[in-house]
């Protein structure tokens, strides 16, 4: 078959199938244009999913007569002074996105420019353009694109549901509403309530505005503030304490001047910075900013310009690593139970209230009143001071080893984590505060405690260990042994020497002395269970790491174990003074916090 030049029209509808994946994309694209147009407010509906109606209405600058002629061919932009596509500085720069929805839809163009008496108003259909006629419009530019993929209906089989389809809109406009918070934003359709987004003030507090009305009120009360700069890159944004997690990592946003990307970059440096905060089946929330010279980062390698490519990509992993432990080290107290969203004092609340009781009503045909009801009676009842009504007040044998410590000093009271007072279930500390309690999983602070000492010794001088007098004999089996052998290196680096002891079996020769008295056989399952976990790609740095974290769960206070006064004061001072004190290793908290205003609140004291 000879090589011909394909039709304007199939050129455009083959454009149309890279730009134009599906509603969600055209949204993209006319609200870039938006953006890139200096509006202050962007508009946007929707009906069946942007299926069969797309309108989006800006109070930008608009176009000329001759411009809106122009705009809807292909490749025909004002966003680009010259040829150079390494200084790009708006969000659109191709030329491409009004031609290829034109190819595939109904596209409706009504624009004003402030130096025109009046609007112009232009359609396409299928790539048919029509003349350029006056029309009505205070403003800006209003947009509506009807019918999508009418001119290729093969591509409507591809579309998911509306609502589907609506939800993918929805997400589209609140990245773009995160990476302007000073424009204002509305999105309404038959698929949703309206919602609506106020104009932020400028600077950290604004952008922190706009992130909690889009990520919720308990994001932007965890959120701790993050910011690094270097050779021209800066990173700043915010974070969220380890106490707000999710399931997946759909909650990490990345924008590079001004640009939502999605880019396997942040994936790797948010779990790094975190991986001593978090259980491994759990994600943070992060919404970070990249700023740096256009000529240091390539938007031109995505045809929907969803990725991006850096000149120096190990330069930004670095930086956002530096940023987010920076700033969690600074918020390290935040633990997950002190969350604003009222989880440890929801625990206290009862877990029942009964329901009002009108004159004639009957407490035993109510299927929601308690088996054993407390009854207040307005007369005698002789039945109610029988033998069997008195099982209420029997509250069985204690349940808990509470020992009470003398009555702390007034400076002690004064510390972040103030005086011990008891300890229960030989368990959990419970501390007393100027201004409320404090109750310490002892295990929990323990093991970050050692943790830390494990990481500071290693980057000291290497960890001290302590010589066996008699090598410890562990038997596994054989597959677990090859794998701790293989990696003895890495674990004499942390002071657990190991050698071969026939098939099956490992002497363990030294052990770190932060460790005391270690249970091997354990320690050295565990050890084996991450490394199965392992694959090459893995940093040096993060598999040490993840040895310290096993150690320290190993070498810490065990739960159980009955502890002295000055004990408990003594874990409570190591705890102020190690950093990330807030959660142990795996991402638990270490200390729940109840101020005495939230206590008095419980028993409604205020």
């Amino acid at each position: 078959m000879p090589v011909r030049q394909l039709p304007e029209q199939v050129v455009n509808r083959i454009a149309a199938g890279e730009v134009v994946e599906r509603p969600a994309s055209v949204v993209k694209e006319l609200v870039e244009n938006a953006i890139d147009a200096g509006a202050s407010r962007i508009d946007v509906f929707t009906d069946g999913g942007g299926r069969r109606r797309i309108g989006i209405t800006d109070d930008g600058s608009g176009m000329t007569h001759a411009d809106l002629s122009l705009a809807v061919d292909r490749h025909a932009t004002s966003k680009l002074d010259d040829e150079d596509l390494l200084r790009i500085r708006t969000l659109g720069f191709r030329g491409e996105a009004l031609p290829s929805i034109g190819a595939v839809a109904k596209l409706g163009i009504t624009t004003r420019h402030a130096s025109e008496p009046h609007a112009w108003s232009l359609s396409v259909e299928g790539g048919e353009k029509s003349d350029v006629m006056p029309a009505a419009l205070g403003q800006g530019t209003r947009v509506e694109v009807n019918d999508l993929f009418y001119a290729t209906p093969a591509r409507l089989k591809f579309l998911k549901t509306d609502r589907t389809e609506a939800e993918a809109i929805r997400e589209v406009v609140r990245r773009l509403a995160m990476a302007r918070p000073d424009i204002a934003f509305s999105l309404a359709g038959e698929e949703r309530a309206p919602v609506t987004w106020a104009a932020a003030l400028p600077g950290a507090a604004g952008r922190l505005t706009r992130l909690g009305d889009i990520l919720g009120a308990d994001f932007r009360a965890c959120a701790i503030d993050v910011r690094a700069e270097r050779e021209g890159v800066t990173v700043e944004g915010f974070a969220a304490a380890p106490s707000l997690t999710r399931a997946n990592a759909l909650g990490q946003y990345l924008f590079v001047n001004g640009r939502p990307v999605r880019d396997k970059l942040i994936l790797g440096a948010v779990r790094a910075a975190y991986s001593d905060y978090l259980p491994r089946d759990r994600h943070p929330v992060v919404a970070l900013f990249v700023t740096c010279p256009p000529q240091e980062v390539d938007a031109n390698v995505h045809p929907a310009k969803t990725e991006v490519r850096f000149r120096n990509a190990g330069l930004v992993r670095a930086l956002i690593v530096h940023a987010l432990k920076e700033g969690l080290a600074r918020e390290g107290k935040r633990t997950a139970a002190n969350a604003a969203d009222g989880a440890a004092l929801s625990a206290f609340r009862p877990a029942f209230t009964p329901p009002p009781r009108p004159g004639n009503w009957d407490w035993r045909s109510s299927p929601t009143y308690p088996v054993n009801p407390v009854r207040s009676f307005d007369g005698a009842d002789p039945a109610a001071f029988a033998e069997p009504g008195q099982a209420a007040f029997d509250v069985g044998a204690p349940t808990a080893d509470v020992r009470f410590e003398a009555a702390p000093s007034a400076d002690m009271l004064d510390r972040p984590l103030g005086a011990a007072r008891t300890q229960i279930h030989e368990t959990y500390i419970v501390s007393q505060t100027r201004d409320g309690l404090i109750v310490v999983d002892q295990h929990a602070a323990h093991e970050r405690i050692v943790y830390e000492k494990l990481k500071a010794s290693l980057a000291k001088n290497g960890v001290q260990r302590q010589i066996l007098l008699i090598p410890e004999i562990v038997e596994l089996d054989e597959a677990t042994v090859e794998k701790l052998l293989d990696r003895s290196m890495e674990l004499a680096s942390f002071g657990l020497a190991i050698d071969s002891f026939g098939p099956g079996a490992v002497a363990v020769r030294e052990t770190p002395s932060l460790l005391g008295k270690a249970n091997a056989a354990g320690l050295l399952r565990d050890l084996a269970e991450h490394m199965a976990e392992w694959d090459e790609a893995l940093p040096l740095e993060r598999r040490l790491m993840h040895v310290a974290a096993t150690m320290a769960c190993h070498g810490s206070v065990r739960a159980g174990r009955r502890l002295k006064a000055e004990e408990m004061n003594a874990l409570l001072r190591e705890m102020e003074d190690t950093p990330n004190s807030g959660q142990c290793n795996h991402g638990r908290p270490t200390y729940v916090e109840l101020k005495l205003s939230d206590i008095e609140k419980l028993f409604g004291r205020r």
